[in-house]
């Protein structure tokens, strides 16, 4: 077949793919050559299907061990596509509020699947199966998911995140360790009795404490409340996006949490042993601890109030009062 028989799209892309891999100093019929050789690319291989679906490995005989497990495995991978997103917000420059709002409807988006499948964890498991495959996961606990800090670190300043009876006291501090030995969710994870660091906090700590607090470093100005305020054609749907991620990350993600909790945990704040120690009756309830990504877009009567209807409604089965 002459050159002149090949259809004219098929000539003007091999002369662009000589000029790529020329401008690299390679050889492109080499790499034409190795195409001839390849398997075709399929469905299982792409997504690496059969290790995905090895990767489930419960500890137990219980069956709804394994759903426990996926949904985890679940959930983490929509914290690597939010994370992902707010990433592309730092990095943009400058940053325009067309491209900020497109990525913003994605992370809720992401949000909104993450709160509404939390039903599996509260319908898809038998309470008699989890209360007892859970005690064989300890100290192990959801507290321990660093992606999910990290995306609190990339959403707003470090110190928005500072446990509520520290947060006046250490508003202005830029000094990282003090931050971070002060977030909200290190109070979330102490031995009741003696106020110690749990077995499951020291583990976290030691595995992604330099990581997160070299993000609190690297974000300090590019976190997305930093973002939002360097960008020159801001508007109001901008506004609103913004304040619909502090609610969903902040109010209905903890309480879809907090629903779960109260369905299959003991009330009595001494007994918490089934989330690895962790306080999940102070540490869950947004009204606790108020964490307000963005209070300077909030009214004080909002603030005042936040997350308490859903409790009341969501949980307890009340109207507001």
């Amino acid at each position: 077949m002459s050159p002149a028989q090949y259809p004219k799209d098929v000539l003007e892309k091999i002369e662009l793919l000589q000029e790529k891999f020329k401008a690299s100093g390679q050889d492109l019929s080499s790499y034409l050559e190795g195409l001839l050789y390849a398997d075709y690319m399929t469905y299982w291989d792409y997504i690496n299907l059969d290790i995905l679906l090895s990767l489930q490995q419960p500890r137990t005989s219980f069956k709804d061990e394994k759903i426990f497990i996926i949904y985890h495995q679940i959930t983490e991978l929509y914290f690597k596509l939010i994370i992902w997103e707010m990433e592309q917000i730092a990095e943009k420059e400058p940053i325009n509020a067309e491209f900020f709002k497109q990525r913003l409807e994605r992370i809720i988006m992401y949000f909104d699947h993450l709160i509404s499948s939390f039903a599996v964890m509260w319908k898809g498991m038998e309470k008699e199966q989890f209360l007892k495959f859970r005690m064989s996961l300890l100290p192990s606990s959801g507290f321990q998911s660093a992606q999910y800090r990290v995306i609190e670190i990339l959403a707003t300043d470090a110190n928005k995140l500072i446990h509520i009876e520290k947060r006046e006291l250490l508003d202005k501090t830029r000094d990282t360790e003090q931050i971070f030995d002060n977030l909200y969710w290190q109070q979330g994870a102490v031995e009741l009795a003696t106020g110690e660091k749990t077995l499951t906090l020291k583990t976290f700590e030691k595995k992604y404490g330099k990581q997160l607090k070299d993000l609190i470093k690297n974000y300090k100005t590019s976190n997305i409340w930093q973002k939002y305020t360097s960008c020159q054609d801001q508007d109001d749907e901008l506004k609103e996006l913004m304040k619909s991620l502090d609610l969903k990350a902040n109010v209905f993600w903890p309480l879809a949490h907090y629903k779960s909790a109260v369905r299959y945990l003991q009330k009595d704040p001494v007994d918490i042993a089934a989330t690895g120690g962790t306080n999940w009756q102070k540490y869950l309830p947004p009204r606790f601890q108020k964490v307000i990504f963005y209070p300077e877009l909030w009214s004080e009567e909002e603030m005042n109030e936040w997350g308490k209807g859903w409790v009341v409604k969501e949980v307890f089965g009340k109207e507001n009062e």
